[in-house]
């Protein structure tokens, strides 16, 4: 073997590990984070956990993604231990799918049918196809992953067809096969497929990699089979790695991946190698190939899930009593525990999987908007009948909705430079304007909350005829919000673009209100503390109506490409003939007629 097989070889397996990856990334990203979604949610019984890790694995080709995301989940309070085990035990037999799609390259024969199968004939097609998505795919997000999926497959097969083929001349190497001749020693050839698992942090990369070098007629079930025990050991690395820094239970969930497959691996080999010892298997002494690798590696990990499935509640034992509870809480969890569980669940381990992550700042943002709502609400409230139990609950909730603002926001920037899809991209453009405005409301709550508690500390009351204009203007307002908020939460650009007139329609009711509040003050039906105070609440008022507006221009805009605020709203929306009938509509419903001089 010379130096550009050498080089020939490396090339096959940077192409064969980069087009795992991309394929791996692009159908995780198809999956829009439903596939981590389902994990999150319908994992009630053992039995179901471990059929969903299976097939999301099987879906996102990773089975290091999803007990990365088991950890993460674990750590946040998303899921209980009980239910990891069944993720883990489903994850290990969900990866087994790419050696099998692997297998492809191993198969021979005359027939037209065999030739097809072969990754040689249709990978070509594949690429031209899923060159064809991508360039073609426009601002259509799904037609674009769809390609990159083909594309990753074909890169994939083009690496291991490449790399096969350069490592092929070793099958005659006096010394390649006396390395492989030492691996067959179980303990040594576990330790290799460890090691090697450990290094590229996937399995199913390492696994083929050994049906690469199946390939070449060198490799000897003998060898192969230690070698594959290794590598399921080896996976855990990520997820104990991914485990540094998390909490007790996040690192004992690593823990089970870890002791797992130990014991799985160390029964196979005890069991396997007794029989073997009386009575010896022949075809250990043959070749291995690429599906007979693909076989061993399935039924392995089927069985270890089979055999230890009853046991999950002693691996959970297990991995506490490694992972021991001091009695103590940490800072970490302490201060989660302050927080809401949508703002625990933002855990850094999403990040990898962009589309989950952005379900998750979905559902947190939906959960500030609906605190936000009523904090605005409470404080309301407050101008019917002032109580310090309620009053405190508004300031409670300004302080949760500031946090929601912060560490949304920070997770938000973080996530801004993964690879997101266009209709995410738009999500958190949308996410990252309208936090700011959410708080914001809650900041003029709490200014009407002052404004109310001063009033109250001087003793003093609205008339009859200023709180029932008032009362036009708060009804006015609750109504914006709450179609802002609805709206926001189910992401409905329709129901957006009415918030503007009403919006208009809040700012000319601020107009008249604030014309007899002149009128009255003149009058001397109004004392210049109480116009102060109504002034400080109308002016709060009008605030949260233009914070309403613009969450529901942001949304118009990223949806419809638009960058300009005033333009959009002066050009767009306000000439229209529609915007008119709309104002005039709400006109009827909220209005506060200008009252004369004297009268």
């Amino acid at each position: 073997m010379d130096i550009f097989e050498i080089l020939t070889g490396i090339g096959g397996l940077a192409l064969f590990l980069y087009g795992m990856n991309v394929m791996g990334d692009s159908l995780s990203k198809l999956s829009g984070g439903k596939m981590e979604s389902i994990l999150e949610r319908l994992t009630s019984t053992r039995i179901r956990a471990v059929l969903l890790g299976a097939i999301v694995t099987a879906v996102i080709q990773s089975s290091s993604a999803t007990t990365v995301m088991v950890v993460g989940f674990v750590n946040s309070g998303i899921m209980q231990l009980g239910q990891a085990v069944g993720i883990i035990m489903g994850a290990n037999i969900g990866t087994t799918i790419t050696s099998w799609l692997l297998s492809l390259t191993g198969i021979s024969g005359g027939s037209l049918f065999v030739k097809l199968l072969k990754p040689s004939s249709f990978s070509p097609v594949l690429a031209l196809t899923g060159i064809i998505l991508t360039m073609t795919a426009g601002k259509s997000d799904k037609k674009k992953d769809i390609g990159t999926i083909l594309l990753g497959f074909s890169i994939l097969m083009f690496g291991m067809e490449t790399m096969s083929g350069a490592v092929e001349p070793l099958a005659h190497n006096e010394q390649f096969t006396g390395i492989l001749t030492m691996f067959a020693n179980p303990v040594l050839g576990m330790l290799a497929g460890t090691v090697l698992t450990a290094v590229i942090q996937s399995s199913s990369a390492s696994v083929g990699i050994l049906q690469a070098l199946c390939l070449t007629g060198a490799v000897g079930y003998k060898t192969a089979i230690p070698i594959i025990m290794g590598q399921n050991i080896g996976t855990c690395i990520t997820a104990i790695l991914s485990s540094i820094g998390a909490n007790r239970n996040a690192r004992r969930a690593s823990m089970i991946h870890l002791y797992f497959n130990i014991i799985g691996t160390v029964l196979f080999m005890i069991v396997f190698y007794g029989i073997n010892a009386f009575a010896p298997f022949t075809f250990l002494e043959e070749q291995a190939s690429a599906m007979g690798i693909a076989v061993i590696h399935s039924l392995f990990n089927i069985a270890c899930a089979v055999v230890l499935f009853p046991f999950a509640k002693g691996l959970v034992r297990l991995a506490t009593i490694t992972v021991k509870d001091s009695g103590k809480t940490s800072a970490e969890e302490a201060a989660q525990r302050k927080l809401p569980p949508e703002l625990v669940s933002l855990d850094e381990r999403f990040l990898g999987k962009p589309g989950f992550a952005m379900e998750l700042c979905r559902t947190a943002a939906a959960a500030m908007a609906r605190e936000t709502r009523e904090c605005i609400f409470l404080a309301l409230e407050l101008l019917e009948g002032y109580n310090e139990t309620s009053a405190a609950e508004v300031v409670q909730k300004e302080q949760l909705i500031d946090s929601y603002e912060d560490i949304l926001g920070t997770y938000l920037v973080k996530l801004s430079g993964k690879d997101l899809s266009r209709a995410d991209s738009q999500t958190l453009s949308v996410l990252l304007h309208c936090t700011s405005d959410l708080e914001r409301i809650s900041d003029h709550a709490v200014n009407i909350l002052d404004s109310i508690a001063e009033q109250k500390a001087r003793k003093q009351e609205f008339s009859e005829e200023a709180m029932k204009e008032l009362g036009v203007l708060i009804r006015a307002v609750h109504e914006i919000v709450d179609m802002t908020v609805e709206d926001f939460i189910r992401k409905d650009i329709a129901g957006a673009i009415c918030v503007e007139p009403l919006e208009e329609v809040i700012d000319g009711l601020n107009v008249s209100l604030r014309q007899n509040h002149i009128r009255r003050l003149r009058s001397g039906a109004c004392t210049i503390e109480l116009g102060i105070s109504l002034e400080d609440i109308i002016t709060d008022l009008e605030r949260v109506s233009d914070h309403c507006s613009n969450i529901a221009v942001c949304m118009i805009q990223v949806n419809e490409d638009v960058f300009d605020t005033h333009e959009y709203i002066d050009v767009n929306m306000k000439q229209s003939a529609w915007f008119t009938e709309e104002v005039k509509r709400w006109q009827k419903v909220y209005y506060i007629p200008v009252r004369k001089e004297g009268v």
